[in-house]
C-alpha cells in the first residue's frame, strides 16, 4: 500500500490529469492532495476526482509536505508535483517499488528536462564539496521522491525551496539507502529570474546550514526565510460593496466543530468542564486550544470533513456570489478548519482565531484575531467587533454588512450587523428573501439595525402636519358642499 501526496498551489489546470496518471498505478494506493491555500479552482477540480483534500495551515511547500505525511496511512510514501502532466503511467510504481522490495529507504527521481540552472550552478557544486557522497545525484532538487514514512518522521521539512535538498541531506545522515530512478521526460514551466534568485539563495542556505559550514560565515549570516503567512483577513474585499458573513457552527456545518472534535478525540468531559469553569470567551477558547494540544492537522480536518454540511449551503454560497455579494465564513474557532471550508465551499474569506500549529501539530496555543477586539485589547474581546473593523478599514457601509447565524446567543452580532438574520429551522432556501428589498419568510427572523430616534421623529411630525391639513381641508369642503339643512345630512354608517 502506498500513500501518494501531492502538495499544490494554484494547479487547477493540471491537477485532474496528474491524479488520473497516478491512478494508472498497479499498486493499491491512497491519494492525498495538500492545498497550499490556492486562489484558483484547484480544490474544485480535485474534488471531481474524489481524493482526500487537506488545506495546509500556512503557505509553504515544506509544511504542506509535512502535513501530508501526518495524514498518510501507509509506510511507503510518494511525493509528486501537481503541475507536471508528462509523468509516465507507472510513475508511482517506479518510485515506490524500491521501497516496497526492501532495496532502498529513500528514492530520488531522475529525468530528462530543460537544464536546471540552480541545480547545475548551485546545488551540485555545493553538495560535491560539503557532501561528496551525494555529488553523483543527477537531480538533487527533485520533488518527485519516495521514502519510508518512519524516516521522514524524523527529519526537518524546510518551508521553502530548500525542502527537497534538505530532506536528501537529512536521510543521508541517517544512513538511509538512497537510490535514483529514471522517470523519463518531465516538462514544467520555467521559473522567472526573480524566483531563480530566491531559489538559489534558499537552496544555498539550506545546504550550508545542514553542513554547519562555520568556515563560510564570512559570507554573512544566513537568515532563515520566514514562513509565508496567510493573506491578510479580508484582503479580497478592498473593492467590495456588499458582504454576507455566515457563522460556521450549525449554519455551515450541521453541528459544532469543537464539541464534535472533543467527542471524537475522547475529550468530551474536558470540553464540558471548560464550558462550566470559565466565564469569558477568551478563557474558554484558550482552554479548548490547550485541550487539543498534540492533535495533528489532518486529524482535525478529518473530523471537520465527517461533520455533515447544512443542506443547501453550497447552493446558497454560489447564489450569493452570483448576485454580487462577497461571502465570508466567521467563527471563533479555528483557522485550520475555517480555511479548509473556505477552499472546499468557495468562501471569499474567513474571519477566525488561529490554533497555533508547529509542523502540523497543535501546540495548545491560540492567537486571537485582532478583528475581534478594540485596539488589540483582549479585555474588549467580542465577535461583534468585526463589523466596526470592516466598516472603518474598508469604508463599507454597515447597512451593507449582513450576518447570518443559527445561534440565538449571537444576539450581539445580529444587532451590530446592518442586517442580522437568525435561521432557526435550518432552512437556507429562502435566505435571499430577507436581503434588502426582499420579503421575509417563515423560519427566519431578520433584524435590521435599529433606526435612530431623529430619523423617526421628523417624518412623523411631517406626516401629522399633512394629516391635519387634509382633515381641515375636507371639513371645509363638506361645509361648502352640503345645504344648511339638517334633513339633508349625510348618512354615517
Amino acid at each position: 500500500m502506498v500513500s501518494v501526496i501531492i502538495p499544490v498551489l494554484n494547479e487547477g489546470a493540471t491537477i485532474r490529469k496528474v491524479i488520473r496518471i497516478i491512478r494508472q498505478s498497479s499498486l493499491p494506493l491512497e491519494v492525498i492532495l495538500v492545498d497550499d491555500n490556492s486562489t484558483d479552482n484547484t480544490i474544485a477540480e480535485a474534488r471531481k476526482e474524489n481524493v482526500r483534500i487537506i488545506t495546509s495551515s500556512r503557505r509553504g511547500k515544506g509544511l504542506s509536505m509535512r502535513e501530508g505525511l501526518l495524514a498518510a496511512k501507509f509506510e511507503t510514501v510518494v511525493y509528486l508535483d501537481g503541475d507536471i502532466i508528462t509523468y509516465p503511467p507507472d510513475v508511482v510504481d517506479l518510485l515506490a517499488n524500491p521501497i516496497l522490495s526492501g532495496e532502498a529507504d529513500f528514492v530520488k527521481s531522475t529525468f530528462k528536462r530543460q537544464a536546471g540552472r540552480v541545480t547545475q550552478l548551485v546545488a551540485k557544486p555545493l553538495l560535491s564539496i560539503l557532501f561528496p557522497e551525494l555529488g553523483n545525484l543527477e537531480q538533487p532538487l527533485s520533488g518527485m521522491i519516495a521514502a519510508k514514512k518512519s524516516f521522514l518522521e524524523k527529519v526537518t521539512f524546510e518551508n521553502d525551496y530548500g525542502v527537497d535538498v534538505g530532506l536528501l541531506i537529512d536521510v543521508h545522515r541517517m544512513k538511509a539507502r538512497i537510490r535514483q530512478v529514471n522517470i523519463g521526460r518531465v516538462q514544467n514551466a520555467m521559473q522567472s529570474l526573480e524566483n531563480l534568485g530566491k531559489m538559489s539563495k534558499q537552496v544555498t542556505r539550506t545546504i550550508l546550514n545542514k553542513a554547519d559550514a562555520q568556515s563560510l560565515q564570512t559570507l554573512g549570516h544566513i537568515d532563515l526565510i520566514n514562513r509565508q503567512m496567510e493573506s491578510a483577513v479580508l484582503e479580497s474585499i478592498d473593492k467590495m460593496e456588499k458582504m454576507v458573513l455566515l457563522e460556521m457552527n450549525h449554519l455551515v456545518l450541521d453541528g459544532h466543530f469543537g464539541q464534535t472534535a472533543s467527542r471524537t478525540l475522547g475529550l468530551a468531559e474536558g470540553y464540558e468542564a471548560i464550558e462550566k469553569l470559565y466565564q469569558t470567551t477568551p478563557e474558554k477558547l484558550s482552554a479548548v486550544a490547550s485541550l487539543f494540544a498534540g492533535t495533528s492537522l489532518p486529524t482535525l480536518l478529518e473530523i471537520a470533513d465527517d461533520i455533515p454540511l447544512v443542506p443547501g449551503i453550497r447552493e446558497l454560497i454560489y447564489d450569493l456570489k452570483k448576485r454580487g455579494y462577497s461571502v465570508g465564513l466567521i467563527t471563533e474557532q479555528f483557522s485550520c478548519v475555517a480555511n479548509h471550508l473556505k477552499n472546499v465551499l468557495g468562501f471569499d474569506f474567513v474571519v477566525c482565531n488561529t490554533l497555533v500549529l508547529s509542523e502540523g501539530i497543535a501546540t495548545g496555543e491560540i492567537e486571537f484575531n485582532p478583528f475581534f477586539t478594540r485596539g488589540n485589547d483582549i479585555g474588549t474581546y467580542g465577535k461583534q467587533q468585526v463589523f466596526s473593523h470592516i466598516q472603518e478599514r474598508y469604508n463599507l457601509r454597515t447597512d451593507n454588512i449582513i450576518y447570518v447565524t443559527a445561534n440565538r446567543n449571537d444576539r450581539a452580532c445580529i444587532d451590530a450587523a446592518g442586517i442580522g438574520v437568525l435561521i432557526e429551522d435550518g432552512d437556507l432556501a429562502h435566505l435571499e428573501n430577507v436581503l434588502p428589498g426582499q420579503k421575509k419568510t417563515n423560519g427566519m427572523n431578520a433584524f435590521r439595525k435599529p433606526i435612530r430616534p431623529a430619523s423617526v421623529v421628523l417624518p412623523a411630525v411631517m406626516l401629522t402636519a399633512v394629516g391635519v391639513m387634509a382633515w381641515v381641508g375636507w371639513k371645509t369642503f363638506i361645509k361648502k358642499a352640503l345645504p344648511d339643512d339638517s334633513s339633508a345630512a349625510p348618512c354615517l354608517n
